[in-house]
């Protein structure tokens, strides 16, 4: 089973732009700089994304959870929510309606604005589409203890991820592959309303969508998304990344008791996020890529010494 969100990779057109974005809006700070290795991008399938250079972000709290960026011109023209896989990033503020004015001069787009998600008035998020168009939903838990799961509180101002949105025109397909093959409680369908998404497909504000929720054992949750039949599908990006959010990261006690195609086996690797970790990774159903990373040798917040 996943145990937690560990990175997030997602494309862009210019490294520095979208680094300098996160780090002077956000607060994140740059945890490292490179080229990815042909082993690592091999590794993840992608063996068209070598030599592409990227960076690793963390938020100003030091949790082990990271943003990776990676320079490429598959990040032109991404349209939000119009292709299945990941497609939203949703992450832990404290104050949501000062973050969206703060952000209202910036790089990033508020595209939703701040609101109570029910009628419980436990959480208040905003959505906004970031220098790539990257979607994002910023969210504040006002009190844990009255939420359904098990989520907690940013303990900075922005802090880290902690949920992820998949999509697709077959949500049976997801929630089989999470439940099934990754051995994760999975609830739902609920009928939701998401604005984005409706705005997304040129549908009425108040289109009802079907949404089920995959809980991991640490404080996350991943958001499965019936999309439209008209959503693109991934087919074109067998051997290279695709736009927008590439790949997520998890962690996992043990790779070997994952029975998955693995593009290749796993191996430890000693850079920056994995510090001496086996990694490995696989498609999803919709060709969404998953990466694994042993959940060891880590500490619980920030990186080794």
């Amino acid at each position: 089973m996943l145990k937690s969100i560990v990175v997030v990779t997602i494309l862009v057109l210019n490294l520095h732009t979208s680094e300098q974005a996160y780090v002077k809006h956000l607060d994140y700070k740059v945890v490292e700089r490179g080229k990815l290795s042909d082993k690592l991008a091999r590794s993840w399938g992608a063996p068209k994304a070598a030599s592409k250079p990227f960076t690793l972000l963390q938020a100003k709290s030091n949790k082990p959870i990271y943003l990776r960026f990676i320079q490429s011109e598959n990040a032109k023209n991404y349209l939000p929510m119009k292709q299945e896989g990941w497609n939203a990033t949703e992450i832990l503020v404290q104050n949501p309606d000062e973050l969206a004015r703060r952000l209202a001069n910036s790089p990033f787009t508020v595209v939703g604005q701040p609101k109570f998600l029910t009628d419980k008035k436990n959480v208040r998020a905003f959505q906004a589409l970031g220098p790539d168009n990257e979607l994002l939903y910023f969210t504040r838990i006002i009190d844990p203890a009255k939420s359904s799961f098990d989520l907690g509180q940013a303990s900075t101002f922005v802090d880290s991820v902690f949920i992820m949105v998949a999509g697709a025109s077959n949500l049976t397909a997801l929630e089989l592959f999470y439940r099934e093959n990754l051995h994760m409680p999975v609830s739902g369908p609920f009928p939701y309303r998401i604005g984005v998404l409706s705005n997304a497909y040129g549908m009425p504000e108040q289109t009802m969508h079907s949404l089920s929720l995959a809980t991991l054992q640490g404080q996350f949750l991943l958001e499965l998304d019936q999309y439209p039949s008209s959503a693109k599908t991934l087919d074109n990006f067998m051997t290279e990344l695709p736009p927008g959010v590439s790949m997520v990261s998890f962690t996992v006690d043990n790779i070997d008791q994952l029975s998955l195609p693995f593009f290749s086996r796993p191996e430890k690797r000693d850079t920056a996020p994995y510090y001496g970790r086996r990694s490995a990774a696989a498609f999803g159903p919709v060709n969404e890529r998953l990466e694994f990373i042993e959940n060891s040798i880590l500490p619980t917040e920030g990186q080794p010494k």
